[in-house]
């Protein structure tokens, strides 16, 4: 503190906030920003900026994130949105008057373990490194990353649902036929353990009758991981007992696995990409199915969306994505790009989006 201002409030309760972002954070599936919040050190250099108001001073501080190298190099590219998000979230949480949070800036740092990060289960320093190239093999270049935890007798019904939940720009990880051969299958499934994005433990007959289901469930509550319980024939047990259970069947389980993931952000970045790669007109309606299901939108997803339906023929072509027949397929992008954003979208006579 400074002489002049020897009584800031705001900086002793940064962490108090930052905590509080993580909850919220969490409730709204926004990984990305929890985790940076939950790895980050603290470093504030406070009335970093003071203007007049009223005749009294108001000091704005500036709040540094130190953030693990590997995290960091993850989130580089969006830094500058992220930091701005929690700046405005950070402000938005506070009442103290005459204080504000001026600039929020992130850097990279050794490590850090405050307790109450230990406790959401994302610390970094807690998680197994896997190597980017055995990720690389286990989940590909891209997608989101899905271990699907299933009894063995279920095998091919759960490899088609693998194949149905590629088409979403998801990347799952399925035992009986990811494990190459060569592979030491135990040291194969933590790796893909401890890469993946979330859990979903298909819960058809006989699943609690595996101890490796069962452990694979904790090991996602462990690590703190999105678990969905997908009802099939059994109820949920256990550790999954608190979850809500997404009821389906094998043929609407990937809509219904996906409709949750996409309210999380890096969901919806594989969505965005599947559309970009959409290889049908078929494959599009299906992708438009989830239109209506998408509750928040970035300004970079809004602007990679749009761009992805003009350069895309097999998008263009859907009636999912143009709203050529509404009363079948929906009313198309457009509208819900008006839904999400407020702003006013309109598809020209050439098929492509524009804002108007």
């Amino acid at each position: 503190m400074t002489e002049k201002y020897p009584n800031f409030l705001l900086p002793q309760k940064i962490d108090g906030f930052l905590s509080v972002l993580s909850k919220m954070y969490a409730t709204d599936g926004e990984t990305i920003l929890q985790e940076v919040v939950v790895n980050a050190q603290i470093r504030i250099v406070e009335a970093a900026d003071v203007y007049q108001d009223w005749g009294k001073d108001v000091c704005g501080h500036s709040v540094y994130l130190g953030l693990p190298e590997s995290l960091y190099l993850r989130i580089v590219k969006a830094k500058d949105e992220i930091r701005e998000r929690i700046k405005t979230d950070l402000n938005n949480l506070h009442n103290i008057h005459e204080e504000y949070i001026h600039s929020v800036f992130l850097e990279v740092i050794n490590n850090s373990d405050p307790d109450w990060r230990k406790k959401t289960g994302l610390l970094l320093s807690g998680k197994r490194f896997v190597l980017p190239e055995i990720e690389k093999r286990i989940w590909g270049e891209s997608g989101y990353r899905l271990f699907l935890s299933h009894k063995s007798e279920a095998k091919v019904a759960v490899a088609k649902l693998k194949a149905e939940l590629s088409c979403f720009g998801v990347t799952c990880f399925v035992a009986h036929e990811d494990i190459h051969p060569i592979k030491e299958w135990q040291t194969e499934i933590e790796n893909a353990l401890d890469s993946m994005d979330a859990l979903a433990a298909i819960l058809a007959e006989d699943f609690h009758d595996s101890d490796w289901t069962d452990q694979e469930v904790g090991f996602a509550f462990g690590r703190g991981v999105q678990i969905l319980p997908v009802k099939i024939t059994e109820n949920p047990y256990g550790f999954i007992g608190k979850y809500q259970a997404l009821s389906c069947n094998w043929g609407t389980a990937a809509k219904e696995i996906v409709k949750v993931l996409i309210k999380q952000e890096k969901m919806m970045d594989a969505y965005v990409n599947a559309v970009r790669h959409c290889p049908s007109f078929e494959s599009g309606n299906k992708l438009a199915e989830m239109l209506p299901t998408i509750e928040r939108i970035t300004p970079q997803q809004e602007s990679d969306l749009i761009d992805a339906y003009n350069i895309n023929d097999q998008i263009l072509s859907s009636f999912g994505f143009n709203g050529g027949k509404p009363h079948v397929f929906g009313y198309g992008l457009a509208h819900h790009l008006t839904r999400l954003t407020k702003k006013s979208y309109t598809r020209l006579d050439t098929g492509n989006i524009v804002v108007t």
